[in-house]
């Protein structure tokens, strides 16, 4: 398998180490009951008067992604790259963004 640069291991040691040096005090939050969460939530200025409405929530499942071969000039793939980690993704965004302001006008 190979080793991933962003997978961290800990022994059981450094991650109760870790753990005491925490400034969140886990007692206090293992305590908190959701009566008192509610409200927290309620005397918070910035959650106050937010009622979310699911009754019209659906589920929204991805597609599943289709694997073609494309060629592409040197300087597109550069300039993706560039930006950092995720640049098919980027890619498949602004392909995306064509097609819909496509759609758009074909209406």
């Amino acid at each position: 398998m190979k080793k991933d640069k962003h997978i961290k291991r800990y022994t059981a040691a450094k991650l109760k180490a870790q753990r005491a040096a925490s400034r969140t005090d886990l007692s206090k939050v293992d305590a908190t009951t959701d009566a008192d969460l509610e409200r927290l939530v309620a005397e918070d200025e910035d959650e106050r008067g937010l009622t979310p409405d699911w009754t019209r929530a659906k589920l929204v499942l991805p597609q599943a992604k289709q694997s073609v071969h494309l060629r592409l000039e040197k300087e597109i793939i550069t300039f993706f790259k560039s930006q950092g980690k995720g640049h098919i993704s980027r890619m498949q965004a602004v392909l995306k963004a064509y097609v819909e302001a496509h759609k758009e006008r074909s209406k």
